[in-house]
């Protein structure tokens, strides 16, 4: 099992996104606060979200919720992506939130090696944190089936794309389609699409 948290004795958030080298659709980021490590249950499976099936995530939503003290989403648009760059755009989905949490955490465990500071708030940046703390997993959990579900509703606006397979990640037929129609709306343009 990952460990529950860096520091036992203070509020810590895990931090994650989802989404970020995608061609088209918002970036996705979840703040997760998780409930003393002795009130833990049935996280026993959670894990990386990129090593879990669709099945195991959409299985593993609730628990992680049950499991929460906090937990909130934020994200940021296709317009703010191209503005920005995929990486600010990242920061920003994950500072709004952290923003939205009902408890204001004492720390931060960030997923990558890079973050810009939130206020008042220290972090602290893991490479491959997903798949060491459990915090920051259920936090790649919650951003990733939130990012799918929206997806999948772009899907049925835009069925050419197979965005209910693809999620908007670059795949031979999304690439295929966008030769094919063009891009829409919701592809990043500052991204080599084809």
């Amino acid at each position: 099992m990952l460990s529950p948290f860096l520091s036992p004795n203070r509020l810590e958030a895990g931090c994650d996104e989802a989404g970020r080298g995608c061609l088209a659709g918002i970036v996705v980021a979840a703040a997760v606060i998780l409930k003393p490590a002795n009130m833990l249950n049935d996280l026993y499976m959670l894990k990386d979200s990129k090593q879990l099936s669709e099945k195991q995530r959409l299985e593993l939503f609730p628990i992680i919720m049950d499991n929460s003290i906090a937990a909130a989403v934020g994200s940021a648009t296709v317009e703010e992506i191209d503005k920005l760059n995929i990486l600010k755009a990242s920061f920003l989905a994950m500072h709004r939130a952290i923003d939205k949490l009902d408890k204001k955490p004492e720390h931060l465990l960030i997923d990558g090696n890079r973050f810009n500071p939130y206020p008042n708030i220290s972090h602290t940046t893991i490479v491959k944190g997903d798949a060491t703390y459990l915090s920051i997993a259920a936090a790649s959990v919650v951003a990733k089936v939130t990012r799918d579900n929206i997806m999948l509703e772009l899907h049925a606006e835009f069925p050419a794309y197979r965005w209910n397979e693809n999620k908007g990640y670059p795949t031979k037929h999304h690439r295929e389609a966008i030769i094919k129609h063009g891009p829409c709306i919701h592809h990043r343009k500052s991204f080599r699409l084809v």
